[in-house]
């Protein structure tokens, strides 16, 4: 039976793949200003599945749709097997090149190991060379259970797993906390990691882990200027990073209040959010008293 497109209510949609894709809030953010304004101009795709309909593309469509509360949303709908949608889910992501190297390597090892495909039928099925579906699936193998738990969570990115996995598993964590605390870039994690294998002992990693600008300064000057003040300590970088992460949340929280749908919420949905905003607000007095200690006299 060929594709048909049908108007599905957002309730009938199954997210079960979702857990092979890394959630970027920024591109939601994007595509949510771009439906709000447009409406749906993609219709997402799924398969017929227990009754409902399981998203093979268009994750991000349908987090923006329950935001904007629609009722339902365009579908194509397809009758295929699971193992055809995970290969699917590879193809329709591969010409705007919107997954990450690291989702690639987790449907791949899926469709490797719980529908028994070997490499060369993969390669067969995705269209992809051996050597590309060897290259992920070594990441995968040789990646860090807690590593993939980062990337999932959208604080480390592929190109930071490639430069961990060159690490022994029981050291991957302890260098990931130190790039995700100091907001490393690929590069500068390479460069880490770089000195950090050339360590005589294990006295002198934790010595690196514990004063990573100090280990990096010689081995990438400018690239440490991009993400480090040498005027500031390295409490005061800590605290220059926070202010950064805070700062983007907050203002995705505003855009958020900005927004007529605010005025449209029912006595219920404001007695159940309205906690959340007062701990938001109690948190912002307690940065109000904490900074005036940084304040200086003019």
């Amino acid at each position: 039976m060929s594709p048909r497109i049908e108007e599905i209510p957002l309730s009938k949609f199954d997210l079960s793949l979702s857990d092979m894709r890394v959630m970027n809030i920024v591109r939601v953010a994007h595509l949510e200003k771009s439906m709000r304004k447009h409406g749906q101009l993609q219709a997402v795709v799924a398969r017929l599945y227990n009754g409902n309909f399981q998203i093979i593309d268009g994750f991000k469509r349908l987090y923006v749709a329950q935001d904007l509360m629609m009722e339902t949303l365009e579908c194509r709908v397809l009758e295929i097997d699971l193992w055809q949608a995970k290969v699917l889910l590879l193809s329709y992501n591969h010409s705007n090149q919107s997954m990450q190297v690291w989702e690639e390597a987790v449907v791949l090892k899926d469709l490797q190991k719980n529908h028994d495909l070997d490499q060369g039928r993969l390669a067969s099925l995705t269209g992809y060379s051996p050597s590309w579906v060897s290259r992920r699936l070594g990441l995968i193998d040789k990646m860090d259970e807690g590593i993939s738990v980062e990337i999932r969570m959208g604080t480390l990115t592929s190109s930071h797993a490639r430069a961990l996995i060159r690490l022994p598993r029981g050291k991957q964590s302890k260098v990931a906390r130190v790039i995700t605390t100091h907001g490393f870039s690929s590069r500068l994690s390479n460069t880490l990691i770089d000195v950090f294998l050339a360590a005589k002992d294990e006295s002198e990693q934790r010595d690196i882990l514990a004063h990573p600008y100090k280990a990096l300064e010689k081995r990438a000057p400018g690239e440490i200027a991009e993400c480090y003040d040498p005027r500031l300590s390295s409490y005061a970088n800590d605290l220059v990073k926070s202010m950064k992460r805070v700062t983007q949340s907050v203002q995705i929280l505003l855009s958020r209040l900005d927004d007529d749908r605010l005025g449209e919420l029912n006595p219920a949905e404001n007695m159940i959010i309205t906690p959340g905003f007062k701990k938001v607000l109690s948190y912002g007095k307690k940065l109000t008293k904490a900074s005036k200690e940084l304040q200086t006299p003019k």
